[in-house]
Order: structure tokens, then C-alpha cells, then sequence
């Protein structure tokens, strides 16, 4: 199982940087950050420093959106940071929450970021595209090559990212629901002539190890109300009651009033106090070490490639150092 973390862009820029050095030499391959330029600073701009502080990690997105920006721009971004350093990007993307609702915009439709899948990875790879009517390519891209993950909790998004994505993130590590999303996501890759196997999957949540859950669950409490902005377009959509998404998804957001996003992924946010301890304990990975090695083997016996660890909390480098010393071992050896 390959491990990556997730961090935000908070000043100062050469903490995030420090943080993904730090972790590549604990044993995670990956890099990752929000991308939410208005609540965090611009996540480009740090993935170079990422990528010049690190030898092997893959850094990227989880996730960027096709409405921020141009998706000629975003193809760009990716192919000039391959051109500097080798081919070690990966773009994570979805359909959009705080980027856009922080300036008033709205989640992008499913078929407008299918189009964008295509139109980015073609570009990225050197290939020509057609975009707004006209034919597009990069003259001066040679030999990039840049996988896109799509990020996707109900079904039509399933059906989506397993018809034309290379990947699947799940942004929350419960078993079961890993289970359901992993199987749709597979049987639209069938569907469309594409080999399930193909499709990397990666589970991103917090993880916090030690021996005080209360403390624990307040820290990571946050989470919870992030996947519930996705959970209630989902129950928008389809009902509180839908064959079409398991309850296990859904019915913790009965007691949701509302969302802050100038607290977005904050720990301490007031307005995730509707967010119950059992959906804290299911969606992140809390306890003591034996108890994140147990629920990993069990991701990772359901197909999941990477656990991707969302470091927003109070005990970042003791977190990162329980993996790479002790965690990741147990789990790969």
C-alpha cells in the first residue's frame, strides 16, 4: 500500500514544504494539498518547492476543480512542473466545494468535468484537444504524462470516474462505504471496456494516533462536516431515503444546519458540532497504533492503493512520525 498526506497551504509556505520532505523520508510517496485559493495561498506556486525539496514524491491536488481556472491553465501548470522535474504530478479532481462556493460559485456539473478530464490529461500529455471550438496542444510539452484521480461519492460521479478517470479518491475511510463506492466505480470501468484493475484507488482521511479519542474526535470532528457538504447535495438529489446511496453515507446530516467556510477544515469548527462521535470514529482512523494498522490491512484487503493521511490537526509530526516509523512497516511488511 502506497501512502501519501494531505496538507493545506497555510503560511508559511516553507512549513507545507518542510512537512512533505519530512514525509518523504518517512516512507509516504505522495504530496498532496487543498486547493482553495482564496481560504489558503495558491498550491502551484508551493508544489514547485515541494517537488525541488523531494527526490521521488508524486505532489498534486486533492482536489482542484474545472471551475477556478482555465482548464488550458490547469494543463499547463501540471505539464510545466513535469517539464522541471520529471514526471511526478497527479492531478486529484472533482466537481468543486470551498474553491467555488467561497466566491460564489457552485459545484460543476458531471459532464462539464468529464469534458474537463479529457481536455486537461490530453493537453498535459502533449496530445491535441479540442477546446471552445478550436484545436489546442502544448509545442513545447515532450514526454509528460499525468494521471487523473476523480474524487466521487454518489453514483452517477461513480459511474463517471469509472468510465473515464485513472483513478478514484474517497475522501473518508470507512470499510463499508469504501466497499460500495469501490464496486461502482469498477463496474463502470467494465462497462465501458476499461479493466477494473486499472483503476488506482485512494482513500484519503484524517488519521491521529494516540491514546485520548475524546481529544481525538474534536480535532478531526471537522472532517465530517466537509464530506457532509458532499452528502447533502447527494440527499438533494436523490432523497433521505434513496436506494441509490447507503445510509451509512447519509443519515448523520440530519442535524446539519448549516456550513462556515472560513472554517473549512478547521479543527475546533463550531459549525461540525452536529457530526457524531460514531461517524468520526468510521470516516477517520483514530486510537492507538494497532487500531490504525487494523483498519488499514482491512482497506487495503478491499482493493485500496493509497491511504492518504489529512494532517490538520494538533499533533502533525508525531502523527507522521507513528507512520513512517512503526504504522507503515507493520502495514507493508
Amino acid at each position: 500500500m502506497d501512502f501519501g498526506v494531505v496538507l493545506q497551504t497555510d503560511p508559511p509556505a516553507w512549513r507545507v514544504v518542510d512537512l512533505a520532505q519530512r514525509a518523504e523520508t518517512l516512507g509516504f510517496s505522495h504530496g498532496w494539498t487543498f486547493d482553495s485559493h482564496v481560504l489558503w495561498q495558491e498550491p502551484f506556486v508551493v508544489y514547485s518547492q515541494m517537488l525541488s525539496a523531494t527526490n521521488k514524491m508524486m505532489v498534486g491536488p486533492m482536489v482542484t476543480n474545472p471551475g477556478t481556472r482555465d482548464w488550458t491553465v490547469t494543463a499547463s501548470l501540471f505539464a510545466t512542473l513535469n517539464d522541471m522535474f520529471g514526471n511526478r504530478t497527479v492531478c486529484g479532481i472533482g466537481r468543486g466545494d470551498s474553491a467555488l462556493r467561497v466566491i460564489g460559485g457552485k459545484p460543476i456539473n458531471l459532464a462539464t468535468l468529464g469534458e474537463s478530464i479529457a481536455v486537461i490529461k490530453g493537453l498535459a500529455e502533449g496530445r491535441e484537444v479540442e477546446y471552445n471550438g478550436t484545436a489546442q496542444h502544448f509545442p513545447w510539452s515532450r514526454d509528460s504524462r499525468l494521471d487523473v484521480w476523480m474524487a466521487a461519492y454518489g453514483p452517477k460521479a461513480l459511474h463517471l470516474c469509472g468510465t473515464v478517470a485513472d483513478g478514484f479518491i474517497l475522501q473518508l475511510a470507512d470499510p463499508q462505504i469504501a466497499a460500495w463506492t469501490i464496486a461502482a466505480v469498477r463496474r463502470a470501468a467494465a462497462e465501458a471496456g476499461r479493466d477494473p484493475d486499472d483503476l488506482y484507488i485512494c482513500v484519503a482521511a484524517p488519521a491521529y494516533v494516540g491514546s485520548d479519542l475524546g481529544h481525538q474526535r474534536d480535532q478531526c470532528r471537522w472532517f465530517g462536516g466537509m464530506v457532509g457538504n458532499h452528502v447533502a447535495d447527494l440527499v438533494g438529489r436523490y432523497g433521505e431515503s434513496s436506494d441509490a446511496v447507503p445510509t451509512a453515507l447519509t443519515d448523520y446530516i440530519k442535524g446539519r444546519e448549516g456550513y462556515d467556510y472560513a472554517e473549512h477544515g478547521r479543527s475546533g469548527a463550531v459549525h461540525t458540532e452536529f457530526v457524531p462521535d460514531a461517524v468520526i470514529d468510521r470516516f477517520c482512523i483514530l486510537g492507538d497504533e494497532d487500531n490504525h494498522i487494523d483498519r488499514l490491512r482491512e482497506l487495503r484487503d478491499l482493493g485500496v492503493d493509497q491511504f492518504a493521511v489529512y494532517l490538520m490537526h494538533d499533533q502533525k509530526d508525531e502523527t507522521l512520525n507513528a507512520y513512517g516509523q512503526r504504522i507503515i512497516p507493520a502495514v507493508n511488511g
